[in-house]
């Protein structure tokens, strides 16, 4: 069984010992991972191991119980906190109370009350621990969630985000029975008035819409979902056989000519071409959305079908908005082997399309533009992406065959990949920089903390702290610690300066918190520390 870890806070040695020895603490599940005499220590100590319970005598010296409880509540929410005090005061045990202490005892502490104590906390412990791990509690959470992830599977198969190869598994897991197909994809528009032009994309009109196709959707042999997708109704339809194509636009042609009398607004839907399988609606979807775009010429309230409009539509190449959010995080944050990937996946279509290279120009230069603004937006500049002398145009019919425009390509993205780290890696560095001159700028403020740095550099201290103990190897306070200790250590051999002073020179407003401290860093006293230079 995992033991939960302790830390014992009390700046009495003898109520540690006697508290350490007395407690058969592997009996009671516990270790006692960590001691501090005082409640500074305690907090450093608290950041070092991450306890479980933190046991702590209300009057210390440096940071009183109350104190340090108030601070591992904010940085630490799931500990427990035992308070022990030998002061019998209502106020003492309120304020405990206020800051979420599970149990407050009076000293001197008695063994066996203490075992009690833990056993309770070990109980509360193994629940909430029970309680993580309660796959059944799981499973319901997952079966109240399991609409909205089908929804989600249905929104990422038609963006084209499932990879085929899983497919299945996935359908399987939001048990799912997909139809072997084929497949057809249809948007659905509302057609308001003019006065309704802002209420177009209200989410309850959208679900009446879904509600009506759902109610009123009659087609023997095909299976049907609808969803909310891009401020529209999206059909997702599995066909018995490619005839049923003809059968199924009459049906929706039939809801467009129901829609006025039973909703009030005319229905406009662009139907996209038939494709093999689930993993290519993708394809069939782009041609919907742009069966839409001949609302203008065609009028609404009907159904417009990309075959009809557009013979070639299967040519069709759309670098859309998903494509360019995935193509930005492979750049920025992806290794380059899922760069690569993600670069093949949209060269693939091209090869797909069998089109010749000057007829993917436009396609190209898509990618490009999304590459020139990655590259804007961090910084770097465009001509060190792509070379001197680039004004935007990539002519792809100077490039022998698709491969090598792919090579092309490929070396830009990791060009752009290489320099937007580098320009990571160099901001992380002048920031740490910029905090290490800050802490040498201010370290003699006793105040000096982690928020003060943060304000100063306008970043959250979760970040700061996380960058800062990555570039440093060292936590803030240990560094401002190893900078006030440098300073104090400077001064004892090259000054009179009383020890006071030093202490308040260098950030302590307690002279024998600073003694301490400086004991604890150099070994010795201050005092033996100056005798021992000259």
């Amino acid at each position: 069984m995992e033991q939960y870890r302790v830390l014992l806070a009390d700046d009495e040695a003898e109520i540690r010992q006697g508290i350490s020895r007395k407690i058969d603490w592997a009996a009671q599940g516990f270790v006692l991972a960590g001691e501090a005499e005082n409640g500074a220590e305690a907090l450093e100590l608290a950041e070092q191991i991450r306890p479980d319970v933190v046991l702590t005598d209300i009057k210390m010296p440096f940071m009183d119980g109350l104190e340090l409880c108030r601070r591992l509540r904010r940085e630490l929410p799931a500990a427990k906190l035992v308070v022990f005090s030998g002061f019998d005061d209502f106020e003492y045990a309120r304020q405990a109370v206020s800051m979420g202490v599970s149990e407050y005892i009076m000293k001197p502490v008695n063994a066996r009350e203490l075992e009690e104590v833990l056993a309770g906390l070990r109980t509360q412990l193994e629940a909430q621990r029970q309680q993580r791990r309660d796959m059944e509690a799981l499973r319901r959470r997952y079966e109240e969630s399991l609409p909205v992830l089908r929804e989600l599977f249905f929104a990422r198969l038609l963006d084209g985000r499932i990879p085929p190869d899983q497919l299945s598994e996935r359908a399987a897991r939001y048990e799912l029975e997909l139809p072997a197909g084929p497949w057809a994809a249809a948007m659905v528009q509302m057609d308001l008035p003019a006065a309704g032009e802002g209420a177009e994309r209200d989410e309850l009109l959208l679900l009446s819409v879904r509600s009506f196709v759902e109610e009123h959707f009659e087609l023997p042999g095909c299976w049907l979902r609808t969803l909310l997708y891009n401020d529209a109704v999206a059909l997702l339809a599995g066909l018995e056989n490619a005839d049923r194509l003809y059968p199924l636009m009459a049906e929706l042609e039939r809801l467009c000519a129901l829609a006025p009398s039973c909703l009030g607004l005319g229905l406009t839907v662009g139907l996209g071409q038939l494709c093999a399988t689930a993993g290519q609606v993708r394809q069939s979807m782009e041609g919907a959305i742009a069966a839409l775009d001949y609302r203008l010429l065609m009028g609404g309230g009907r159904v417009l079908y990309i075959g009809d409009l557009e013979p070639d539509a299967s040519l069709r190449l759309l670098l859309d908005d998903e494509d360019q959010r995935a193509l930005a995080t492979a750049v920025k944050l992806g290794t380059e082997e899922q760069l690569d990937a993600t670069l093949h996946g949209l060269l693939d279509r091209v090869r797909a399309s069998r089109l010749p290279p000057a007829q993917c120009q436009l396609y190209v230069l898509e990618i490009v533009t999304c590459l020139v603004r990655l590259a804007r937006s961090g910084g770097v500049e465009v001509e060190d992406v792509f070379g001197p002398g680039f004004a935007g145009a990539v002519p792809a019919a100077q490039f022998a065959s698709l491969d090598r425009l792919g090579e092309w390509l490929t070396e830009r993205c990791r060009r752009l990949r290489e320099l937007l780290g580098r320009r990571r890696t160099d901001s992380a560095g002048r920031t740490v920089d910029e905090a290490k001159a800050y802490i040498a700028a201010h370290f003699a403020d006793s105040g000096l903390g982690v928020e003060a740095v943060c304000e100063h550099l306008h970043l959250s201290p979760t970040y700061f702290s996380t960058l800062f103990k990555r570039e440093t190897g060292q936590s803030f306070t240990a560094c401002v610690t190893e900078q006030r200790m440098n300073e104090a250590a400077r001064l004892l051999r090259e000054t009179e300066e009383k020890t006071y002073l030093i202490a308040q020179r260098t950030g302590y407003a307690d002279p024998n918190y600073f003694s301490y401290v400086f004991k604890r860093h150099f070994g010795v006293t201050p005092s033996k520390y100056r005798a021992g230079q000259t």
